[in-house]
């Protein structure tokens, strides 16, 4: 908890938030924290390594190695870097200055994705503590994910030998559908996110000179979004849709009936305001399969209290658009300039520049006899049985290892339960579930390294390979 608190106190804002990283040395005081921490507490495991990487200027990679003995080789992965504090926290809390609270810890960064190094290194050494045979575990934690992991593929290339060809992956960044029980993540969403700008002046002019001769830059950007989407469903066009497995549909029923109202009553939704659909299946599967698209900042507009009567120049929209976990991103981020450029109204100067592409994941169906760790471990540190659910979000490094490791098994949890908010004001850990993990972690390492020596490597791969999938990237 100390390291925890200090690393919590440090603004090491991703790159896309903080272009001076490097100058500003936030980063490299969050991972070398993590470093000096990890040495310490893995003095007495045999063969340990803890070590920061540096590939040029791209952002470190803390790399921890503990060979444990023979046996199936395990991927972890968390990340350091955090999401800029935004305004809104209340009762006095801060992005930077963590306060506890009962169970829960406020403060950026906690539980996306503090925690995961912690809790990684203290169920190995709890293992080894306990005299457990421990499989080989690699954990890297990366310092640029909330900027789309962009540095990350060097360092997979970089460390390719020794990362081998991993059994099982594990990574702790995703969420939970409650406190109560070990939730697994089988599918993420993935983005393009850009700016779109409309010109129609070269500089403002007074609105009783412009309003009615010059068409509005706002109304003109409102006209492109209804391109991509019904301004009365929210429903986006079908391009940017595929076909929901079977499977999908399925989790999606079972964690509803699980979560029941409580899936979105846990939002903070202002008074009167109701969820987008009755049934809460349809909002998981439109959280997790079917595009959606949010409009995240806008230029242009001064702010109400500056407004004077004058016609804007122009308006530009900072859009994301999350897509369906087996769409391609690059090719939905073409489709998407070309729908907003294409036949501009009035003439207007429009522009569409993406700035993040960023893949989806599916996971490989899960084995029985993994599927049975899993659940054993749940029950063992939650009391309940395992559920799985698809993540709205996006982590690219799973998109990358899957393409890489398509026979990899894939356990994708986290702590990111309701009303933790992440990325926005009053994120938190709730402290309980953070040590729960951590005891499942555990009880899943120690367990398939026992399946290691019963069974030969080909129990460690998928029953039915990583999903095929056409060019573009839908399902067939």
């Amino acid at each position: 908890m100390p390291a925890l608190l200090a690393y919590m106190r440090i603004p090491c804002e991703s790159p896309a938030f903080d272009p001076r990283w490097r100058d500003n040395g936030h980063i490299d005081r969050a991972a070398e924290l993590m470093q000096e921490w990890s040495a310490r507490q893995l003095a007495g495991v045999p063969g340990a390594s803890v070590e920061m990487l540096r590939l040029g200027t791209r952002t470190p990679v803390l790399v921890v190695d503990i060979p444990g003995d023979a046996g199936t080789p395990c991927l972890i992965y968390g990340h350091l870097d955090k999401q800029p504090p935004m305004d809104g926290w209340t009762n006095g809390r801060s992005a930077w200055t963590p306060s506890r609270e009962g169970d829960r810890l406020y403060g950026r960064g906690s539980a996306d994705d503090g925690y995961a190094l912690f809790s990684a290194i203290t169920a190995i050494r709890a293992l080894h503590d306990q005299g457990a045979s421990l499989p080989r575990c690699l954990i890297l934690i990366e310092a640029c994910e909330e900027s789309g992991s962009g540095d990350l593929p060097a360092y997979i290339d970089h460390l390719a030998d020794r990362i081998g060809v991993p059994a099982v992956v594990f990574a702790l960044d995703a969420g939970c559908g409650n406190y109560d029980q070990l939730w697994l993540t089988t599918s993420l969403r993935g983005q393009v996110a850009g700016t779109l700008t409309v010109r129609v002046l070269e500089q403002g002019i007074h609105s009783g000179d412009g309003s009615g001769v010059v068409p509005s830059s706002y109304r003109i950007a409102r006209q492109l979004l209804s391109r991509l989407e019904s301004e009365d469903s929210g429903e986006v066009m079908e391009a940017f849709h595929v076909p929901i497995p079977d499977a999908s549909r399925a989790q999606a029923d079972v964690a509803a009936e699980a979560l029941g109202a409580d899936f979105h009553a846990q939002l903070p939704l202002a008074s009167g305001v109701r969820p987008v659909a009755d049934k809460v299946s349809e909002l998981i599967l439109n959280r997790t399969w079917r595009p959606q698209l949010a409009v995240l900042g806008i230029d242009g507009l001064p702010s109400v209290a500056n407004a004077a009567a004058v016609t804007q120049p122009s308006t530009t929209l900072k859009l994301g658009l999350r897509l369906p976990p087996t769409l391609d991103p690059v090719r939905s981020a073409a489709t998407l300039k070309r729908l907003f450029e294409s036949d501009p109204p009035y003439g207007a100067q429009v522009e569409f520049t993406p700035q993040l592409q960023s893949g989806g994941w599916l996971a490989p169906s899960m084995p029985a006899w993994l599927e049975h760790i899993v659940e054993e471990a749940s029950i063992a540190a939650f009391g309940a049985r395992p559920a799985s659910i698809g993540g709205g979000g996006g982590i690219p490094f799973l998109s990358m290892l899957g393409e890489r490791y398509p026979r990899a098994q894939f356990i994708v949890t986290g702590v990111l339960g309701p009303q933790s908010n992440a990325h926005g004001p009053d994120e938190f850990l709730d402290v309980p579930t953070a040590i729960r993990i951590t005891i499942a972690l555990a009880h899943i390492l120690r367990d398939v390294q026992l399946q290691a020596g019963s069974h030969d490597s080909h129990a460690f791969a998928s029953t039915v390979p990583a999903q095929d999938t056409t060019h573009d990237g839908t399902t067939p």
